[in-house]
């Protein structure tokens, strides 16, 4: 009985901030499908950043905002629909990070994400999108890329 007494609420409390999570993950998803700007940026903590597929997409939130404004402008920025969701929360439950499986205009992306509780609410502050390149087609996309990525690695080791 008193397994039963301390473990449910427990349980219940996890669930419950699991499902919070889950819900600014999916809202902030369909605003951008929405091209809600404002909505899709106040999910976001105020130093966010945002680390697209392309290698030179690494953006604090205000210069991610730059890049995305004009696509939400258009009335259509991107749909991203989550088909698998794994998440995890520190025992604090204020620090959650997740990966998704997600449907996408590119097909299948895979995100991974951090987020923090500030000030009550939940904040994406870390999020990473990248194409998934099934292991028998790597060597194609690799001399597809190749050039474009032998640039990048001169540009950074001169750095």
């Amino acid at each position: 009985m008193t397994f039963i007494l301390f473990y449910v609420p427990m349980w219940s409390q996890e669930v419950a901030v699991k499902q919070a999570i889950n819900s600014v993950i999916d809202q902030w998803h369909l605003a951008a499908a929405e091209a809600r700007l404002e909505d899709y940026f106040n999910a976001m903590s105020a130093n966010a950043i945002f680390i697209g597929t392309d290698a030179r997409e690494n953006w604090h939130k205000d210069e991610f905002l730059r890049y995305a404004k004009p696509h939400f402008d258009k009335g259509k920025a991107w749909n991203f629909t989550a088909l698998e969701r794994n998440l995890y929360v520190n025992d604090n439950e204020n620090i959650a990070w997740f990966d998704e499986l997600l449907d996408t205009q590119m097909k299948l992306c895979r995100g991974s994400g951090v987020l923090q509780k500030i000030d009550g609410d939940w904040k994406i502050s870390h999020y990473v999108l990248s194409i998934v390149i099934p292991n028998q087609n790597v060597s194609e996309v690799v001399q597809i890329k190749q050039e474009t990525d032998d640039d990048i690695i001169e540009e950074l080791k001169k750095q």
